[in-house]
């Protein structure tokens, strides 16, 4: 497991706040004998700092793919499934699959097919909770569209929440592409949206919890 890139000054600031936060409570409670206090506060601050580095962990993981296969982009559960028309790129009906990451899911982000990236476009707007069913429209997201080899495209959204403030993308237009490389990360939170063609047969249902570069969404036909 690794650190990821995106998180190393959030957890060197918060790192220092913990620790100045404990030299106080050094000499405010332990050094005038309110010993319990002293150590139910440092506990508290474990607990923190941990939270803080759990958050952005990057385990080590092997992504075995065919040609064909669409990996999932990201750690988190299957919140919806459906038909729906996409407006921004292809303006036709695709499967929307979202995956939803709480925060103490990894939060880096995978490509899920290999091929030339035909498209990237980011978007401001509200911070609405992810789950939410304008989120997808209307939240500050990202929107990558890359091309298989077969000719056929898939568009990966990615979408703040409530929570994540800040999302992270490395792709450019014409870029060519690998299969669970790392494409992007969000910051405490948030939501992929992935729009397959009508017709692909898919691997994973509601509800089924997922990991980046590891579960197979779907197949390309």
């Amino acid at each position: 497991m690794k650190l990821h890139r995106e998180g190393y000054l959030v957890m060197m600031i918060g790192l220092l706040i913990l620790t100045a936060i404990q030299v106080g409570n050094y000499f405010l409670f332990k050094a005038t004998g309110w010993l319990w206090l002293f150590l139910l506060l440092t506990a508290g601050a474990l607990v923190m700092a941990y939270l803080i580095i759990q958050f952005f962990r990057v385990p080590h993981r092997e992504c075995k793919f065919e040609a064909n296969d669409i990996m999932c982009p990201a750690d988190g559960e299957v919140v919806v499934i459906e038909e729906v028309e996409e407006t921004e790129y292809f303006n036709d009906k695709r499967i929307q699959i979202s995956i939803f990451m709480s925060p103490m899911n990894v939060h880096a982000n995978y490509h899920p097919i290999s091929g030339i990236v035909k498209y990237v476009k980011y978007h401001k707007g509200l911070f609405l909770v992810a789950w939410h069913p304008k989120s997808s429209t209307d939240n500050e997201r990202s929107t990558v569209v890359t091309e298989h080899e077969s000719g056929q495209e898939v568009l990966f959204r990615q979408i703040a929440g409530a929570v994540a403030r800040r999302i992270c993308y490395y792709v450019e237009e014409n870029q060519p592409v690998v299969t669970g490389t790392e494409f992007g990360f969000i910051k405490f939170g948030s939501r992929i949206d992935v729009f397959l063609p009508i017709g692909t047969p898919l691997n994973v249902k509601i509800g089924d919890k997922v990991k980046g570069k590891l579960t197979k969404l779907g197949t390309l036909n």
